[in-house]
């Protein structure tokens, strides 16, 4: 039996203006108080309560399985759209798409049970990394036998999502053998604690934060060998933070322009008309705009490379496979690079629009690039900027997989 045959087949695609159609209300709605819910950090659990109703966290769960089979082209396209009303409800489930997307490239029988969860609304969080004083290449976490089971036990910081999660996705090591696995653990359960002690400036209601493990309870289900992880996971998680990035800009030229609209004052040196008829105020606007088309292409065009991948994680062909996953990596890093600086240059350039009174915090204007800068600062970009100029140079194959640690001097 092939893999083609094991694993879920892509089907006839939705229609994406449909699917476009379908979530705009939703969008709006959640856009609506966005800058409320930023300014009194109220986390988004009734939103992604609307977003989990409405099966927008199953929009790559198979139809037969109650979700809507979009490609990722697709599923990215609205992603940005989702991030210009939130950006922080984007991150927040960044580690339910991700593994939801894993159990897809999985053989049948190990990802069913998690696509039906998944097509009903249950959704993950993520808790991979850890902080303090673990080296470089360690990992503290440990899953160990116990029963009919597992047990889990360590601690874990940017746990994002993890505290709207019905699950939890947390990287860990075996205790008994030391292999790397991932575990797929139920959230609300005795031995778990979810904390928001996430205190960066900005993306502040992504539900980052702390999560702690003493002796959780694992079923066997939900015990995955690391290197069966979907080989384009590197990719998939940094194109999730292009669209943030994306929608930041976008949003940021959205609310701007609405702004400047309705402004009423003018200065006497600037050209003696109102704000919106101002050619140099509307060429700001013009400009951040041209930035922020820029870098949703760019991650959209990355999102076919990762199609790409998708498809060639079905097959049979290494090579074909192992090309499209190069191609794939390349692509994020391209978009990663692109959208953060237009994003962070767009959401700055855009005060150059209003006056003085752009800066009051009422106004939130400059949530926008925090959120950015945030989203920038994962994965660093100047680590992805060395990595392109090595493979154009010398034909280099990305790092795929990375890890961080103390170092010994």
């Amino acid at each position: 039996m092939t893999k083609q045959e094991t694993s879920f087949q892509p089907a006839t695609l939705p229609d994406l203006a449909a699917l476009k159609a379908r979530f705009a209300p939703l969008f709006e709605r959640i856009r609506e108080g966005a800058n409320q819910r930023e300014r009194e950090r109220q986390l988004p659990f009734e939103q992604i309560k609307w977003l989990k109703e409405a099966g927008f966290t199953a929009l790559r769960v198979p139809v037969e399985f109650g979700g809507s089979g979009a490609s990722l082209e697709q599923f990215f396209d609205l992603l940005i759209d989702l991030a210009a009303a939130d950006t922080n409800i984007v991150q927040a489930l960044r580690g339910h798409f991700a593994l939801v997307e894993d159990r897809l490239v999985a053989p049948r029988a190990e990802g069913e049970v998690w696509l039906r969860r998944f097509g009903k609304g249950e959704i993950a969080g993520n808790a991979w990394s850890e902080i303090g004083k673990v080296k470089l290449g360690e990992t503290i976490t440990k899953v160990t036998p116990e029963g009919e089971g597992f047990r889990v036990d360590g601690e874990k910081y940017y746990s994002t999502g993890t505290i709207f999660a019905d699950w939890i996705d947390t990287y860990a090591v075996r205790s008994d053998n030391g292999a790397p696995v991932v575990a797929i653990l139920r959230a609300d359960q005795p031995g778990i604690d979810r904390l928001d002690d996430w205190t960066g400036f900005g993306q502040k209601l992504t539900g980052t934060g702390t999560t702690t493990f003493k002796g959780a309870a694992l079923e066997a289900e939900g015990l995955v060998p690391f290197e069966t992880r979907f080989r384009y996971q590197t990719a998939y998680y940094q194109l999730v933070l292009d669209a943030v990035l994306s929608g930041a800009a976008l949003a940021a030229v959205q609310d701007v322009a609405g702004k400047v609209a309705a402004r009423k004052r003018a200065f006497s040196h600037g050209s003696g008309t109102v704000a919106r008829q101002d050619p140099q105020v509307l060429q700001v606007v013009g400009r951040a705009r041209a930035f922020a088309s820029a870098a949703r292409a760019a991650t959209i065009e990355a999102a076919r490379a990762a199609d790409r991948a998708y498809e060639t994680s079905l097959a049979d062909d290494k090579a074909a496979d192992d090309a499209a996953n190069i191609a794939a990596e390349l692509a994020s890093a391209e978009a990663q690079v692109a959208a953060a600086e237009l994003a962070l240059r767009a959401t700055s350039d855009l005060f150059n629009a209003l006056s003085a009174s752009a800066a009051d915090t009422a106004l939130g204007l400059d949530r926008y690039w925090r959120n950015a800068r945030t989203a920038a600062n994962h994965n660093p970009l100047i680590y992805k900027e060395r990595i392109l100029g090595d493979h154009a140079v010398n034909g280099t194959e990305p790092v795929f997989i990375w890890q961080i640690g103390a170092v010994e001097n």
